[in-house]
């Protein structure tokens, strides 16, 4: 397996302001996913740091991963689609020859997530599926307790005919953690990632699937990296 890691951080951040560098317990947020490629992939040539921000390249070179490619700022804006910077960057790396058989998405914003399972993720990842993508538990349960309204403004279960009961008894559904993507290179060429069947789940448990937006996960996530990393 040849993966090409992909580590999109541009410069620009409304909800939480320069989050990509923002010290976490302690350290640049950036670099936690830096450590978390570096120890899944021997071949750093196949490790892209995606950012328009000087700034934040140099943090990536002082923590040892070299920055040979920076992002143009016409994919660095607010509502530049995630797939159009990958696509960007794997055109890059076609261009020099750099070999890889599946793209491996690692967003800043998940530090809560660790090498064991970037490679838990990757052993799952086969040419026949589109994306191995990281997951947990969904909070709500549309086979039980999530509804909507019918033409007549009557509620009514999502899915099924609302026969159960107890939670534990309806089927298991999960939501995706932000943490680990591993990516079908002809697939992503192709296919926008909402809209890609054949998904495979790589479950993760609640305490490591912090997706940082706002300040209060921030802080809800640096209790539990110090509770988990005895800091």
């Amino acid at each position: 397996m040849k993966p090409l890691f992909i580590i999109p951080a541009r410069g620009g951040s409304k909800g939480i302001p320069g989050k990509n560098i923002r010290p976490f317990c302690g350290r640049p947020l950036l670099t936690l996913a830096i450590d978390g490629a570096l120890a899944c992939c021997d071949a750093p040539e196949r490790i892209l740091l995606s950012t328009d921000s000087e700034e934040i390249a140099d943090v990536a070179r002082r923590h040892g991963l070299p920055v040979p490619y920076m992002r143009p700022a016409a994919l660095a804006a607010d509502d530049t689609p995630t797939r159009d910077a990958l696509l960007h960057a794997m055109d890059w790396a076609d261009a020099r020859g750099i070999d890889y058989d599946c793209v491996v998405l690692l967003q800043p914003t998940s530090p809560l997530r660790t090498p064991e399972d970037l490679r838990g993720a990757m052993s799952l990842y086969s040419p026949d599926a589109d994306m191995v993508v990281s997951v947990t538990a969904a909070d709500a349960n549309p086979y039980y307790n999530l509804f909507e309204a019918d033409a007549d403004g009557y509620l009514h279960v999502c899915k099924g005919d609302g026969s159960f009961t107890r939670r534990q008894d309806a089927p298991p559904v999960w939501e995706y953690n932000g943490a680990v993507y591993v990516i079908n290179p002809d697939s992503l060429r192709t296919t926008p990632m909402g809209q890609m069947h054949r998904v495979i789940p790589y479950p993760m448990p609640r305490h490591r699937s912090a997706d940082l937006d706002t300040l209060s996960q921030w802080a809800a996530a640096e209790e539990s990296y110090k509770n988990q990393h005895h800091i």
